[in-house]
Formats: structure tokens, C-alpha cells, sequence
């Protein structure tokens, strides 16, 4: 069994692992800038370097959540996406190339599945709620599980190992983590978000999400991806298994502190909340399935696109 202080210096590899393209880092300087401050073509510029970028540019573009707009360049993908949703974009490429193919313990597709059916749930719930940056919580939702691809990277076996006691005995991922390991991907997936210089609240969702009571920054925030992560893995975009586990909105923690910050939600129809919530769920589906389904070769390659 691996502890946290041995994996540590592993961890801390990732952060300059030459898997991440020599485009990203101005990239993502560039898009974290002020929005008057963007260089829109240098934007383009830089995603069309990279392929693999540039295609998911392409394939969220031109799913149903964005209406199947017909996207066949990159400047009318990022017209369509928007500079946040690039970021978050980029950043997931990035994520996806530290797990080389024969260490995935559950299928990538899975995990990305899951992944951003959280990021669009988050933002859906934000703007049902009245939480004030629906594209924070977007990002949050998206990268909140990267703790799962530090541990599928560097303890492999142990890691496959604890998934598969999951799904066997349909129980929580990161409680198995806990109880093999002596720690989960929350706490790993800090790490590597430190590494990475991600913002306070973003570090803090990372950490705190299984167990957002003693966030420490953030807590509306943290709550907000809690709840998101909960209806997903209950609605068919976890993990690949099932887990035998409830949700009761008005029970839950999370949903306490979210009253706590935004008093209107005590008078708020919970059921209604929730129909609202599941009605989206359909459509959300759909989108990540269209994101993520099998794409015929050479379809959006970059090499053949135009700015």
C-alpha cells in the first residue's frame, strides 16, 4: 500500500511531464487574461497548432448544446464556445495526456463522460440556484475528478485495484480509495492542482468535493460541484457501475451551506428543483454523448481545417 508522502514526489513529476505541448503554456497565459485583454487571434493561432485541441474545439462546438451550428473552423468554434469554455477545453486535453492507454482502470471515455456531464450539470444548477459565475462552476464541474488520473498514473495496480472493489460491491470510488490507499483522489489531485498553479477555488473543489464540510475557501462553489457530482453518478454518467446510494437535496450538507450563502433557496420547491434538474439530465446526455461518441477517422482533423 502506497502512502501519500510516497506517491508525493511522483505527483510533483507530473507538473513537468513533457506530455503537455510546448502551445499550452502561452495558451492558457493568454486566456487568463483580462477579457479586454485577449488577442482573439492569437487564440486561434495557438489552438491551431495543436490537433487534438483544435478537433475537441470542434466536437463541443457542434454538439446539441450549442445547436449543432455546422463549426468547420477554429475561429467560428471559439466565436461559438467562448474564451472560458476554451480554457476549460485545453485544460482537459492537457489532463487527458498524462494517462498513458494501458494504465486507465476504468475507460477514459467513462471518465471524461462523467467529467463533463459534471461541468454541464454544475452549470445548469448555478443558474437555477443564482450562483453568480455559471462558467466557474462549469470549469470546477469539469476538472473537480483529476485526482482519479494522478492515481490511475502513479499507483496503477493499487488504484485498479480499488476500482474494481467498487464496482464489484457498488460502493463509493473515493471510500475504497480511503480504506486501500489511506487516501482518495481528492487528496492527490490537490496536489497536482497546486503543482499546476490552479486558483484557490478551484483547488479547493479538487480537494473538498466528496466532503465539502470543511472547505476551507470557496464553499458555495465546493457545495455546488458536490450536489453535481452526486446527481451525476445517481443519473448514469459515473463511473461505468452502479452505486447504491441515495440523495435527499434538503439532507445534504452541501444544500445547507448554498441556504447558508443564498437565503431565497429555504423557499425554494426542492421537487420542482429537482424535476428541473432531471429534465436537463436527458439533454445533458445527450450533449456528452455527442461529445464523446466514436468519431469516424479523419473526421475534424485539425491539419485540414482553416483558422
Amino acid at each position: 500500500m502506497s502512502t501519500l508522502d510516497e506517491i508525493l514526489p511522483k505527483i510533483k513529476t507530473l507538473g513537468i511531464i513533457p506530455t503537455l505541448p510546448i502551445v499550452v503554456q502561452p495558451l492558457i497565459s493568454v486566456l487568463q487574461m483580462e477579457p479586454e485583454q485577449i488577442n482573439f487571434e492569437k487564440v486561434v493561432e495557438l489552438i491551431s497548432y495543436d490537433s487534438t485541441i483544435a478537433a475537441q474545439c470542434l466536437r463541443m462546438a457542434n454538439s446539441p448544446l450549442f445547436g449543432r451550428q455546422n463549426t468547420e473552423t477554429i475561429r467560428s468554434a471559439i466565436l461559438a464556445l467562448g474564451i472560458k469554455r476554451i480554457e476549460a477545453i485545453v485544460l482537459s486535453c492537457c489532463l487527458n495526456r498524462i494517462v498513458p492507454p494501458e494504465k486507465w482502470a476504468l475507460e477514459s471515455v467513462t471518465f471524461w463522460r462523467h467529467s463533463l456531464g459534471c461541468a454541464l450539470v454544475s452549470s445548469r444548477m448555478a443558474k437555477l440556484i443564482g450562483y453568480p459565475d455559471s462558467e466557474k462552476a462549469y470549469l470546477a464541474g469539469l476538472l473537480h475528478d483529476m485526482g482519479i488520473l494522478v492515481n490511475t498514473v502513479v499507483c496503477t495496480d493499487e488504484f485498479r485495484y480499488c476500482f474494481q472493489i467498487a464496482g464489484r460491491g457498488h460502493k463509493s470510488l473515493h471510500l475504497c480509495e480511503d480504506a486501500y490507499l489511506g487516501f482518495s483522489h481528492c487528496q492527490s489531485g490537490g496536489i497536482l492542482a497546486e503543482q499546476w498553479k490552479f486558483s484557490t477555488d478551484l483547488r479547493a473543489v479538487i480537494e473538498h468535493h466528496h466532503d465539502p464540510e470543511p472547505a476551507p475557501v470557496a464553499p458555495p462553489l465546493v457545495a455546488l460541484i458536490h450536489l453535481s457530482d452526486l446527481l451525476c453518478r445517481l443519473r448514469d454518467l459515473g463511473y461505468g457501475y452502479y452505486e447504491a446510494m441515495g440523495v435527499d437535496l434538503s439532507g445534504e450538507h452541501a444544500w445547507q451551506v448554498l441556504v447558508e450563502y443564498y437565503p431565497k433557496l429555504a423557499q425554494i420547491d426542492l421537487a420542482r428543483l429537482t424535476l428541473d434538474i432531471d429534465a436537463a439530465m436527458e439533454e445533458i446526455t445527450t450533449v456528452v454523448d455527442a461529445v464523446f461518441k466514436p468519431q469516424p477517422s479523419g473526421s475534424h482533423n485539425a491539419a485540414h481545417l482553416t483558422k
